[in-house]
C-alpha cells in the first residue's frame, strides 16, 4: 500500500488532479546557463534565477515545483569537482523552492528532484547497490533539511537504481514517488516496461505515492506508456498508486547548436486531456516545457471532464504521430516493441 499520510496524498485527495512544473535545464539555458555547466551550482551562484523559474511555474498554476537538484548526487557532481557538496547544494535548493512555495496564496508542494547517478551498476559497471543508496541518502537528507515535502525520483532506467533510490527515500520518512523514461523501444534503456512499475512499487514498504513516466521522445509516446501503466490498475482491488505523466514538450529538433522542442501550448493542453483520460492524476511537462505551456495545461486540467479511456489511434489523432512505431502484433498494448532510441534529460 502507498502511504496516505503525506502532503502529496492529501493534496491529491483534495484536488483530484495536480499539475507539476515544467523544464528546469532547458529554461535555464534560455536564462544563460551554458552547455556543460551544472544547474545545481546555480543554487549558490544564481539563486535569483532559480527563484524566478520556480515563481514562473507557480504563477502558471503548478501545484508541485521540483527543486533544482536533478544531478545533485555525488556521482554526478564529481564531474564539476563538487562531489563533497551534495548535502549543502541540495539543502540550498530545497530552501529556495520552499521560499517560493511559502509565498503562494494556495498550497504548493516542494518536490526534491533526484535523478540517476549516471553510472552503471555491477556487473555492467562499478557502482554497487550500497554505494548508490549512500549517494542518494546524502542527497535526500539535504533535500529534507531544506524543506522538501516529497522526494521525486525521476528519469530512471534500471530497476536496481529505482530500488536504491527508494530505499534511501524511505529512510528519510518523507513521501516519495518515482518515474522512469521509456525511451528505448517502448522500455527504459535497461529494459523495464511501463506496466512493470506498479509491480516494482508494490514490492516496497511503504510503497511510493505515485509512479509514472517522464521525458522520453514526445507526448504521444509517453501517453502510450501511461496507458500501458494504467491498463491493470484501473481494475485492481489493491491500494491505489497514483500515476505521473511528465512529457517533453513535443519532439526535439536540432537547429544549429540548439535543441528546439516543437510542442505548442495547444498541443500540451491536448496532452493533458489525454493524460487525464488515460488515468494520470499528476501531470506536468519535462524538457522544453515553459511557463506559457503550463498556463495552457492548467486551463486544460481545470476545464476538462474525464472521458472514457482512449484508444491508441485517438491519442495519435490528438497529440501527433509516435516517434517510435509500434509493431502490428502489439497494437493492443501501449508497451509495444519499438525501435531502440536513447533519451534525454529534463
Amino acid at each position: 500500500m502507498a502511504s496516505a499520510n503525506g502532503k502529496l496524498s492529501a493534496l491529491l485527495k483534495e484536488k483530484g488532479v495536480l499539475m507539476a512544473d515544467g523544464a528546469t535545464g532547458t529554461n535555464f539555458f534560455n536564462m544563460g546557463l551554458q552547455s556543460g555547466d551544472a544547474p545545481e551550482l546555480w543554487n549558490e551562484d544564481e539563486p535569483g534565477k532559480v527563484i524566478a523559474l520556480h515563481q514562473s511555474f507557480v504563477d502558471a498554476g503548478s501545484d508541485i515545483i521540483l527543486t533544482n537538484t536533478f544531478g545533485g548526487n555525488r556521482n554526478r557532481l564529481k564531474l564539476h569537482n563538487a562531489q563533497n557538496r551534495a548535502h549543502e547544494l541540495n539543502c540550498k535548493a530545497a530552501k529556495i523552492a520552499r521560499s517560493v512555495a511559502n509565498r503562494a496564496s494556495r498550497t504548493v508542494l516542494v518536490a526534491g528532484s533526484v535523478g540517476p547517478t549516471g553510472e552503471l551498476f555491477e556487473p555492467l559497471g562499478e557502482l554497487t547497490y550500497e554505494q548508490a543508496v549512500e549517494s542518494f541518502s546524502e542527497q535526500m537528507q539535504g533535500l529534507k533539511e531544506g524543506g522538501a515535502d516529497v522526494l521525486w525520483i525521476e528519469t530512471m532506467s534500471a530497476r536496481e537504481e529505482i530500488e536504491a533510490a527508494a530505499e534511501a527515500a524511505r529512510s528519510t520518512g518523507l513521501e516519495y514517488v518515482f518515474t522512469a523514461s521509456f525511451d528505448t523501444a517502448g522500455r527504459t534503456m535497461m529494459g523495464i516496461a511501463p506496466g512493470a512499475l506498479e509491480e516494482i512499487a508494490r514490492g516496497m514498504s511503504p510503497a511510493p505515492t505515485a509512479v509514472g513516466a517522464n521525458c522520453g521522445v514526445g507526448a504521444t509516446d509517453l501517453l502510450f506508456s501511461i496507458l500501458d501503466m494504467t491498463e491493470k490498475s484501473e481494475t485492481s482491488a489493491e491500494g491505489h498508486i497514483a500515476v505521473i505523466a511528465k512529457a517533453n514538450c513535443g519532439v526535439p529538433k536540432i537547429k544549429g547548436d540548439e535543441v528546439i522542442y516543437t510542442g505548442t501550448p495547444e498541443l500540451m493542453a491536448d496532452y493533458v486531456r489525454m493524460a487525464i483520460d488515460s488515468g494520470a492524476t499528476i501531470i506536468g511537462g519535462c524538457c522544453g516545457t515553459s511557463p506559457d505551456h503550463l498556463v495552457a495545461m492548467r486551463h486544460a486540467i481545470d476545464s476538462h471532464v474525464k472521458r472514457p479511456r482512449p484508444a491508441l489511434d485517438e491519442v495519435v489523432a490528438a497529440t501527433g504521430a509516435l516517434v517510435n512505431e509500434i509493431s502490428k502484433q502489439s497494437e493492443t498494448t501501449a508497451g509495444a516493441t519499438r525501435p531502440r532510441r536513447r533519451g534525454r534529460q529534463r
